[in-house]
């Protein structure tokens, strides 16, 4: 037998078959490196930021304390996918990294390892530890985010620790202050026993726990009083002591109480128990719509109700406190509700905030008997020195001794806890620095500019009006020592802030910016203020939540990056020098801005009354930035977090949102559904993934879920994930394969001169790469995917590369027919690259270095492809033409697997297949001519009108068309593998039919259709 095997035009690439993600990855991060790859797509966006075309995604700073976890891999990819797409579409689309720095948790690893401050080591040894300490673990993380193929500016990120991003925290909140938002006051806020410190709203998070709850008595000084306010009296007022019943489940908070609260509109009960009652004969005040429910709770037989009245007209009337020597008043409030208890509120304005502010109304004492410990004070009567959970005993003690306890009980609820400690918080009342939302009109204005913005998913609207609208003040002082300094000066005597508080804290930013915070711990007063002066003020020395660090961040990136000014030389001083040296490095790096804005800039800058967000742009590292943001994308958590502290600050700035569109993504869960634990073993670490699989499975995965929800994961998933992979890259690499010795410049095909199947095949991925183009702008990965995956599957492996494998591989090189489907595949694997690249970046980058003809020297830089075209309207072989065809193969090919199943034919190029049609089909299926039977992957493809069926012929699953399937008895080619009854019909060539001959030594075949 003859070799043929040298005339056929073979697939060759050097595009590899097997990804091992896992080890060239790496290296393509190297090559990132070395070309800066991130310089060169925004050198390459340049005009388009000129002309002011940019896509802002504004960095949420995860915090800097250990190493990523998948929900990191999750808000990365997420974030990458949608700059790369947005770099595609032709905008520029700068992308900050940052990091937030301050805070509890790194206070809590350097004490571990050096001491509290004040103790084995000073504060600002102290600072300068945590400092340390979050750089190293910013680089830890960095390096991860990029193994991720995560593209940014990496060597100049935002860092919440960095000295001018330091000052400019203090900036924000002086133009915060500014504007009439600030607020001290004797709050009670929540607060962490074991932090030590108040909590944000965000800082909470509720879970159940076991308490004791306690219905208390509170005697009525004068029950004639009480009884005379009762709109309907019998004759008799009743016998016993006459109690207003409270309950509780924080018995603790006792001691603190200075009112009893009804709800004015409510209808109250005067009981009469019998005397075979627990304590005897006595009168019992509780709300009518919860009277059988307390009756049933205090075990309680026999009573009758003596006398009714609304909760107002028992106003000013004058209780004992159950163990202490005071009278308390019964106030009236709106939040006393008939959900739970007795309709009566125990009100402790030091420990609870509607105490706290029903209590204003009423002048009460706002008295918090707690310290920062969470023990009682010294001189607290009857539990001095007592820890307030510790104490519930006692108090319940206590009552009993005193009579006032009715019935004591385990009650499980929902209750507040420190989201770093999971332990429960408390509320205390302690002086704190509050942004008000009623002061100057706050809540109203976020809540208009709620309504401003886009929620993606939608309900996240309604989610963060709640929260805002509901909202109490926001706390933002901190008792801690690694954080930024809230830069007040107050009044030694009247605690109110200097007259001159707005300019101060410019020259206190001015001082961190040179040094960093510990300007202001090291700086007396006298120092800005003169020796006179500055003995009358002293230093607040509490530092800021660290939500408002994160929350300035459109101030203090966005609004520096659209001024213009430098900001590397924080980032790289506040972290370590490896980013760095890797920049001075490369040569593609934007030039910097080698200036810094003085200080009458910066007062006037984004943080002063001047703030111009037109102001012309330089070319340092954050150029392009603006506000607001296009997009802020997190977590479904950040509604109480980041999204809500980024509008406050924002709205209280400027009296507009930062961002104009908010994106959130679920939590990520295992396969099951169930929360990852250590302890469960369920949880996946993604640089073991990215070791083992690679980045791009983890990308895949991120894109291919249904973000909106729980997203679930498992080693399981992602081999699944890995599974459409390989069919992805399989068909990206039978695309490159067969554009061997095809050079774009040379031999290009006219879209006109085209075989009809190659314009269906390219008009398809224009179809598709419409689709891609929509679904990424409108953020539906999932459907890029499942579309991506499905176009490889059905459309290329399924049909079209099937077909033409026989005329890429039989026909001449250079033959029309060749370079035609050549064509198609160049212009398909061209768009395919960029298809690819925000999802597979690394995959995307490597089809870019195989493709064939000059180009840019990323994909990155590219915008979508614009060499696919439509078929042309009125075509005769049109999509709908194509897609008849498609279904009359898809049905042949049942017959032909059926035929195999059965023993009659062995390959489908062993068949003859007769076709018969309805007119329409007829007509359809003959415009193919001969090579009808290339589309079936046929030896012989025959058709004839329906009516001419024999017996024998087979119904299919279109209607209209019945086949008849028989092996062919003719001789195979042992070149093509056609059965044909021209082979050996050739004397020098006897095992060929005429078909081959004429491609290896004629003038080629001649193909019009497929």
């Amino acid at each position: 037998m003859t070799d043929y095997k040298h005339t056929l035009n073979l697939p060759k690439t050097g595009f590899p078959m097997k990804a091992n993600l896992a080890q060239r990855e790496p290296e393509m991060l190297k090559h990132w490196q070395a070309i800066d790859v991130y310089a060169l797509v925004r050198a390459a966006r340049a005009e388009a930021r000129a002309r002011g075309e940019t896509f802002i995604l504004h960095d949420g700073p995860p915090y800097a304390n250990g190493e990523i976890h998948i929900g990191h891999a999750v808000n990365k990819v997420l974030k990458d996918i949608i700059v790369k797409s947005r770099t595609l579409d032709g905008l520029d689309a700068p992308y900050v990294p940052g990091w937030d720095c301050h805070g509890l948790p790194i206070e809590l690893q350097v004490e571990r390892k050096q001491g509290k401050p004040g103790q084995k080591i000073s504060a600002t040894q102290f600072r300068h530890a945590c400092r340390d300490y979050a750089g190293k673990q910013v680089d830890g993380q960095r390096a991860d985010f990029q193994r991720l193929g995560v593209l940014g500016d990496w060597a100049h990120p935002y860092l919440t620790m960095a000295p001018r991003f330091e000052a400019d925290i203090v900036r924000a909140l002086g133009r915060i202050i500014g504007r009439g938002h600030l607020q001290k006051g004797s709050k009670p806020v929540h607060w962490c026993i074991d932090c030590g410190s108040a909590l944000a709203e965000a800082e909470v998070e509720y879970a159940d726990k076991d308490s004791t709850a306690i219905d208390v008595r509170f005697a009525v000084i004068d029950p004639e009083a009480l009884l005379a306010r009762c709109h309907t009296l019998p004759d008799t007022g009743g016998s016993g002591p006459m109690s207003v019943v409270i309950w509780t489940t924080t018995p603790w908070t006792l001691p603190a109480n200075q009112a009893v609260a009804l709800n004015p509109s409510l209808e109250y009960a005067l009981v009469q128990v019998a005397e075979d009652g627990p304590n005897g004969a006595e009168r019992l005040l509780v709300a009518e719509g919860l009277l059988k429910d307390t009756m049933d709770r205090w075990d309680i037989a026999h009573y009758r109700v003596i006398a009714y009245g609304r909760g107002d007209a028992f106003a000013g009337l004058e209780l004992m406190h159950p163990f202490y020597e005071r009278q308390v008043p019964v106030i009236l409030g709106e939040h006393v509700t008939l959900e739970a208890g007795t309709g009566a509120v125990h009100t402790a304005p030091g420990h609870g905030l509607e105490d706290y502010i029903v209590g204003r109304r009423y002048d009460l004492p706002v008295d918090n008997p707690v310290g920062g410990n969470g023990r009682f004070l010294e001189g607290t009567p009857l539990f001095a020195g007592e820890n307030v959970f510790d104490a519930n005993q006692q108090v319940i003690e206590t009552l009993k001794a005193n009579q006032a306890l009715v019935r004591e009980q385990r009650f499980t609820h929902s209750y507040p806890h420190c989201w770093r400690h999971k332990t429960p918080v408390i509320f205390r009342a302690t002086p704190q620095w509050f942004i008000s939302m009623e002061q100057a009109g706050l809540r109203e204005a976020a809540l208009r500019e709620i309504g401003n913005v886009r929620w993606m998913p939608d309900w996240g609207q309604s989610r963060i009006d709640g929260m805002v609208r509901n909202r109490p003040d926001w706390c933002i002082s901190r008792q801690r020592t690694w954080g930024v300094p809230i830069t007040l000066f107050v009044d030694k005597e009247t605690g109110e802030p200097h007259p001159r508080t707005e300019a101060l804290i410019e020259e206190v930013a001015q001082r961190i910016e040179a040094t960093g915070i510990d300007a202001w711990f090291e700086l007396r007063p006298e120092d800005l203020l003169g020796d006179e002066e500055g003995a009358r003020y002293e230093k607040v020395h509490d530092t800021l939540d660290v939500w408002f660090d994160s929350g300035v961040t459109h101030a203090c990136v966005l609004d520096r990056g659209a001024a213009g000014t430098d900001r590397g030389a924080d980032a790289d001083s506040a972290a370590s020098d490896s980013a760095s040296a890797a920049d001075s490095a490369s040569p593609h790096r934007l030039a910097r801005d080698p200036s810094s804005a003085s200080s009458d800039a910066l007062a006037s800058g984004p943080f002063g009354a001047q703030a111009d967000a037109s102001a012309s742009v330089t070319a340092g590292e954050w150029a392009g930035l603006r506000r607001p943001a296009d997009l802020y994308l997190e977590g479904s958590d950040q509604h109480r977090g980041w999204f809500q502290s980024s509008l406050l600050t924002s709205v209280a700035m400027h009296d507009q949102a930062p961002y104009r569109a908010v994106l959130t993504h679920g939590f990520t869960v295992d396969e099951k559904g169930e929360k990852m634990s250590k302890s469960k073993g369920n949880v996946v670490r993604p640089q073991e993934v990215m070791k083992t699989l690679g980045a791009d499975i983890i990308r895949l995965w991120v894109a291919g879920a249904d973000y909106r929800g729980e997203m679930r994961v498992s080693d399981e998933i992602l081999k699944r994930t890995a599974d459409a992979y390989r069919r992805i890259r399989n068909t990206a690499r039978f695309l490159l394969a067969n554009l061997n010795g095809f050079d774009p410049a040379a031999h290009l095909v006219p879209a006109a001169e085209m075989i009809e199947l190659d314009r269906w095949a390219v008009d398809r991925a224009l179809q598709l790469q419409q689709e891609i183009v929509s679904a990424y702008q409108d953020y539906q990965f999932h459907l890029i995917v499942h579309r991506l995956h499905n176009f490889c599957v059905v459309d290329m492996g399924g049909f079209y590369l099937d077909v033409i494998k026989d005329r890429q591989y039989t026909t001449g090189a250079d033959s029309l027919p060749r370079r035609s489907c050549q064509t198609a595949m160049y212009r398909i694997v061209e768009a395919m690259s960029r298809w690819l690249a925000p999802i597979l970046s690394f995959t995307a980058e490597e089809i870019w270095r195989h493709l064939p003809g000059e180009r840019e020297a990323t994909v990155f830089t590219a915008v979508w492809y614009d060499g696919l075209f439509a078929l042309d309207t009125g075509d005769a072989f049109d999509r709908a033409f194509w897609e008849q065809v498609l279904a009359v193969r898809t049905a042949i090919g049942r017959q032909l697997e059926a035929a195999r199943t059965q023993g009659q034919i062995g390959a489908a190029l062993d068949a003859e297949i007769d076709l018969y049609g309805s007119p329409e089909l007829q007509a359809l299926l003959s415009r193919l001519g001969d090579e009808l039977r290339f589309v079936l992957i046929a030896s012989e493809a025959r058709v004839y009108a329906l009516g001419e069926r024999p017996e024998d012929a087979l119904d299919t699953d279109v209607a209209g068309l019945a086949v008849r399937i028989r092996a062919s008895e003719q001789p195979k080619c042992v070149r093509c593998w056609h059965h044909r009854a021209d082979v050996g019909t050739h004397a020098a060539h006897p095992e060929l039919c005429g078909r081959c001959l004429e491609n290896i030594d004629g003038a080629g075949e001649v193909r019009r259709f497929a």
